[in-house]
């Protein structure tokens, strides 16, 4: 049997030698500026230029014919793949390896077939009789007929008729999204079982036995917006063939997972776990599913070595989350199924870097990095598991029976522990019990209205988290002290640059629910609860509250959600879900959501510095008119002369990234209220401050700020400010302005985003530039066909759009909006030209052919509506006393009409009432005034159109 690198090696070695194909790379499994994409999933994604025309013509790319290359593909959480299928069979993977040649405009059906059928039958030797081939059967409703083309290459090839099938749209149609390129494609089906017998019933019926292993894709469509189809002007071949299915056939094996892929991987579970070995089980025979187990665990270490060498680490959004989903999915099988210890998925990760390392030498460079970043997720992970797991166990005691599992404490399991919601409904299921879904999701509901903090958020919280006049009177004659939220700065910077915020415990001093101070709040409910002291950041000064949960000492499976934090006369108000009875007393231990603080603390630094460098580059008199700060962004408004230019922009964006590069250190200190308002040049809002403040200074220490003659505020940022700060810069990364606009004259308002956004955004600014460069060089390739120029009009219009809602840097997006404007006016002069030349000629004709007729009906070929007019004023032009009425039939079995009287027939004789009556006659409608008026109808009733058009013309004259 051949060994997978071998079989690879054949796949590219036999394009590259025997038919001049160019072997490329494999692409990153992160797709570079197609937000829609979550990760690479086949091997077009790269060449999608290629087939969109959308290609620079002086790209490298542009410059492709035949192409061979085995590309790293990853379908998970996308529409491609369902997670939890992954392990339950023999041939779902997260991760699997695509062969594919490719021509781009150079050979066709013919070629492809004929290489693909030499390949697999000569090279790699697979019996013939045991290979199907399908077609394209054709389709009534969209006027396709079946690829007869491709059907006779085959049989020419030798494949009898019998193994020859035609099959719909659904199964040999090929498509890339709702429009764009598209057609018929051919796949090749190999018969597991053979000894002779005819398995044609079998394919594409699900069947183990007879499996598609090659699929060729004929792009010869394009499909419009409007769903018809046009040929595209260039045919191009796609194919694509898992290499996983290849091996299986090749090795006579059953299943992928017992191929030298997967082998090396299982016996290194095998010996990390002890237990039974893999023994290819599934279904019910598989019991426990130890089997489903080692699948689950082989594949998805595939996948997040693949996925953490090419920049995707586990994380909270996007393509990092469903890799966290992977990751936790993976250790969860290790740990409850094959009863590993802790570490054996990172120790897997060098057998799969040997079987993968040769054909993806970007494996062997990060495999230590990869142990390290799995070992750490793993670990977090199984601390919450276990907390997670007790905590459910409690409640589920606690439960009158019947009854459905609390959403509070689902909510906060999955908002506060990162626990998977999968996981909890399987711990219930396994329990019998359910989880009330409705009030989950109104939780869920409630969260996202928060955090998209639109008008309709936050009125909920609002009753607990202020205090009335009546209450914070009592509070204060009560003697209780106001909360000590100095613990909220207690953070320092460990030895590999992570932050690390120290613990907090405090004590109930009050609770407050429904207007009213209360020294208990039963389960269930909502209460604002006052502490003694808090690492919990209230929102203030612009920036948004943290969240996290609060446990009471020695009850470590209870959490307390902390939904919001407010300030309230020197009181700090945590709005809680008590999941249980709260009591003043209670002892309690806060957790604040580590990932949301730092992602603040990120952004307010880059307010700073933001606010800094508009003033360094627009003047000192830019002041600052309101700022407010959240995990995902920060708005920044500012008084300005006038718009901020494309220039300003960008020198707004070097400052700062001048500063993220030297790692300033951010200086914090308190002083007194009067030494801080004698610094030249400081930045403060007209708000009440209180003494002292905080003066947060990027890279003077705060001593220097405030010595007598110090300019030090004119040359960096100092602030006063209560907001909590990175320690240093460069954890920022990036910062780019995504927009600009003015609020009112006078007020111009920025969002700016950080770190790893910020390089997104500049990721699609950069494919959306090149997107912009080659329609530019397109359209100087002056076009002479109406339709092409059309085609390009409505891509300027598509592009404008899609740049008007997507985050790119501000100073880009008006640059290219500049570009797409110019770009649009050049079409739409163009095409009015060439309308202009295309009328005159026709009119030419029929004036010749008419010659001086006081009317002229007739039917003309014209591509729209707007030539048809331009055809008949030019004739009314050229004979002022002549009336017109013109038809032209469209492919689309429409009819235009247009149709002109001449002013010495008026009022008897009326354009509209001329076309009405045509238009009627085609089962259409018209309208317009009495001298000029078009409409539409339908083919069938044309030519008793053109009688009615002369009837109505003679009764009038």
């Amino acid at each position: 049997c051949p060994p997978a690198g071998q079989v690879r090696a054949a796949f590219l070695r036999f394009f590259q030698e025997r038919h001049g194909h160019r072997r490329l790379p494999s692409a990153p499994v992160r797709p570079r500026g197609d937000p829609r994409l979550l990760f690479v999933n086949a091997g077009m994604n790269q060449f999608k230029p290629i087939f969109l025309g959308t290609a620079h013509p002086r790209s490298e790319l542009a410059q492709h014919r035949r192409v061979v290359n085995s590309q790293k593909c990853v379908r998970a959480g996308g529409k491609h793949n369902d997670l939890e299928d992954v392990g339950r069979d023999t041939y779902h993977h997260t991760f699997f390896e695509m062969l594919g040649n490719w021509s781009f405009g150079d050979y066709f059906k013919e070629e492809a077939c004929s290489m693909a059928w030499e390949l697999l039958t000569e090279v790699y030797e697979i019996p013939r009789d045991r290979l199907y081939v399908t077609y394209f059967g054709g389709d009534s409703s969209l006027g396709l007929s079946a690829d007869e083309e491709c059907r006779d290459v085959w049989l020419r090839l030798g494949v009898p008729a019998s193994h020859v099938l035609p099959f719909p749209l659904k199964d040999n149609f090929w498509e890339m999204g709702d429009t764009g390129p598209c057609g018929p494609c051919t796949e090749i089906h190999y018969d597991h079982v053979g000894g002779g017998r005819n398995a044609a019933a079998l394919v594409n019926q699900g069947s183990p036995d007879v499996v598609e292993i090659w699929n060729l894709v004929f792009m010869q469509y394009s499909r419009e917006v409007e769903g018809n189809l046009l040929p595209l002007p260039q045919h191009h071949v796609d194919t694509g063939m898992g290499l996983e299915r290849l091996v299986t056939v090749l090795q006579h094996k059953r299943s992928n997972y017992d191929t030298d892929l997967f082998t090396p991987i299982l016996d290194a579970i095998h010996k990390g776990c002890g237990g039974p070995r893999y023994q290819g089980l599934v279904g019910d025979a598989d019991v426990g599913r130890v089997n489903m187990a080692y699948r689950v665990v082989a594949d998805h270490v595939r996948t997040l070595c693949v996925c953490i060498t090419d920049g995707i680490y586990p994380g909270l959004s996007g393509a990092e989350l469903v890799l966290r989903r992977i990751l936790r999915r993976a250790v969860r099988f290790c740990s409850e199924v094959l009863h590993a210890p802790p570490g054996l998925l990172a120790s897997l990760v060098p057998t799969v870097v040997e079987v993968l390392g040769d054909a993806y030498p970007e494996l062997m460079k990060n495999a230590d990095q990869i142990m390290d970043i799995v070992n750490e997720n793993e670990a977090a992970f199984l601390s919450s598991l276990e907390r997670g797991r007790r905590i459910i166990e409690r409640t589920v005691q606690q439960m009158e029976p019947f009854t459905n599992f609390p959403a509070e404490v689902a909510w906060s399991l999955y908002g506060n522990l990162g626990f998977p919601l999968d996981l909890i409904d399987l711990m219930l299921e396994e329990k019998g019990i359910s989880l009330d879904s409705a009030a989950f999701n109104e939780l869920a509901l409630e969260d996202a209205k928060r955090k998209a903090g639109g008008p309709q958020a936050g009125h909920l919280e609002d009753s607990n988290t202020c205090l009335d006049v009546h209450s914070l009177a009592q509070l204060r004659s009560n003697n209780v002290p106001a909360t000590d939220d100095s613990p909220k700065y207690a953070y320092t910077l460990g030895q590999h640059g992570q932050y690390e915020f120290s613990p907090c415990q405090a004590t109930v001093l009050m609770l407050y629910r429904d207007q009213s101070l209360q020294k208990e709040v039963g389960a269930g409910q909502r209460c604002g609860v006052i502490l003694d002291r808090t690492n919990f950041y209230a929102e203030q000064g612009g920036q948004a509250s943290d969240q996290g949960y609060m446990i009471r000492l020695g009850q470590q499976d209870i959490l307390f959600p902390v939904e919001s934090v407010r300030l309230c006369g020197g009181y700090v108000i945590h709005e809680v879900a008590a999941v249980e009875t709260l009591r003043a007393g209670d002892q309690v231990q806060l957790f604040v959501d580590e990932a949301q603080r730092l992602a603040c603390m990120t952004n307010h630094t880059a307010t700073h510095l933001l606010n800094f460098a508009l003033r360094h580059v627009l003047g000192d008199n830019t002041e600052q008119r309101g700022s407010h700060v959240t995990a995902e962004r920060l708005r920044f408004d500012f008084d300005t002369k006038g718009p901020v230019t494309v220039e300003q922009l960008q020198q707004v964006e070097q400052v700062v990234q001048d500063v993220i590069k030297r790692n300033e250190v951010v200086h914090m200190a308190e002083v007194p209220l009067t030494l801080a308002r004698r610094v030249q040049g400081l930045r403060a809002v007209d708000e009440g401050y209180p003494d002292p403040v905080r003066i947060v200074s990027l890279g003077v220490p705060v001593e220097s700020v405030l010595t007598r003659d110090s300019e030090a505020a004119m040359q960096t940022s100092v602030e006063l400010c209560c907001g909590t700060h990175l320690l240093q810069t460069g954890a920022m990364e990036d910062l780019t302005i995504i927009n600009e606009r003015q609020l009112v004259k006078g007020i111009s308002r920025v969002i700016a985003v950080t770190g790893g956004q910020a390089k997104k955004a500049r990721e699609v600014g950069q494919c959306l530039a090149m997107e912009v460069d080659s329609l530019s060089l397109r359209m100087k390739q002056r076009s002479t066909s109406i339709p092409e120029m059309q085609k390009l009009s409505k891509e300027v219009g598509q592009l404008t759009k899609v740049l008007a809602s997507t985050a790119v840097p501000q100073w880009q997006r008006k640059e290219l909006q500049t570009i797409l404007k110019a770009l649009q006016r050049t079409a739409n002069t163009a095409i009015k030209k060439l309308e202009m030349q295309q009328a005159a000629e026709k009119a030419q004709s029929l004036l010749a052919k008419h010659c001086n007729r006081p009317v002229i009906i007739d039917t003309v070929p014209a591509d729209s509506l707007s030539i048809l007019m331009k055809v008949v004023n030019q004739l009314c032009d050229k004979s002022p006393g002549t009336s017109v009425l013109l038809l032209s039939p469209q492919v689309s079995g429409e009819v235009l009409c247009a149709c002109q009287v001449s002013k010495n027939c008026l009022p008897v004789f009326s354009a509209a009432d001329w076309a009405v009556a045509v238009c009627t006659q085609m089962e259409g409608k018209a309208g317009g005034s009495p001298i000029v008026a078009k409409g539409s109808g339908n083919a069938k009733g044309m030519q008793g159109a053109l009688t009615t058009a002369l009837e109505f013309a003679q009764s009038k004259l």
